[in-house]
């Protein structure tokens, strides 16, 4: 990191322990880009023409913002704006949205739960002069009473090819943290660059994977209660992998530029972070809806 300090940290920190960056637009542009995106969505879902124009345009705007605002707090921080308070500040911050992404999980993980422990097997278990679906069983992998039959996805393909590189990559990262710690740029570099190759190698894999359920098992999102849960599942951790290793690029990038030191590194510290968790995602996810 940069020693340099500007003219303005000394007066950002004159009447207040922290930092204070000047106004910006940034927060009601990309508040307006989230609306358009919505709208877009949303006209998209009732079949007018305008809907997919409208949320190119917004995502357009989100990410133009994102590389306005965040190279923005890169200079700040590169100029020695952000002191102790400012790092605790970020910390906490990463804690309560990982602590988010947990309940999110949770979330899905407790439907898969739920209709597992407790919905199939009643439906299963009704008075046979009640029920709609006699002869339905508890059995699971299943499509419900009247699901259209498929082949579940086994675990020992694909998805265990896809946890040993989601453990390896989480070791590389780790040894990319001990090199900063150590100073060593090298370790550093080569340690991240690995850790994006693994996650890339992932999402590829999990692509396959999805082509060879729709046309070959005929597993689909539309499969019943499994069909619903496996994708929901495995579709949104694929897309945090994939926000992982966006991230994961750019604390790259920075790292080629001589970024970061042993005492101030936050940035690649919530990217560690976020990614960790989701490695221990998917072997939570592993277990439960491609292993028992």
């Amino acid at each position: 990191m940069s020693t340099q300090s500007t003219t303005s940290v000394p007066s950002a920190y004159s009447t207040h322990p922290y930092y204070v960056p000047q106004p910006s637009l940034y927060p009601f542009i990309l508040s307006g880009g989230m609306f358009l995106l919505a709208l877009g969505f949303i006209l998209q879902m009732n079949s007018f023409p305008a809907g997919p124009w409208i949320m190119i345009g917004a995502a357009g705007i989100i990410i133009y913002v994102m590389f306005q605002w965040f190279g923005k707090v890169i200079a700040e921080n590169q100029s020695g704006a952000y002191r102790d308070w400012e790092d605790r500040s970020f910390r906490y911050g990463m804690i309560w949205f990982i602590a988010s992404e947990v309940a999110f999980f949770a979330a899905f993980f407790g439907t898969l739960f739920y209709l597992r422990v407790l919905s199939v097997p009643a439906l299963a278990n009704m008075d046979p002069s009640l029920t709609l679906w006699p002869g339905f069983t508890p059995d699971w992998p299943s499509a419900g009473p009247k699901g259209a039959s498929f082949t579940p996805m086994g675990a020992w393909g694909v998805p265990a090819i896809n946890t040993a590189l989601l453990l390896s990559s989480g070791a590389t990262l780790t040894w990319a943290h001990w090199g900063l710690f150590k100073n060593n740029r090298t370790q550093l570099n080569l340690g991240l660059l690995l850790t994006i190759l693994l996650g890339v190698t992932f999402m590829g894999f999990q692509i396959w994977e999805y082509h060879h359920a729709y046309t070959e098992l005929g597993l689909t999102l539309g499969s019943g209660v499994y069909g619903a849960t496996f994708f929901m599942l495995t579709g949104f951790h694929g897309f945090h992998v994939t926000l992982g290793a966006i991230m994961l690029m750019v604390v790259f990038g920075r790292c080629l530029k001589g970024h970061f030191t042993a005492e101030r590194h936050f940035a690649f510290e919530g990217v560690a972070w976020y990614w960790h968790f989701v490695d221990v995602v998917w072997l939570i996810l592993f277990v439960f809806v491609y292993w028992v």
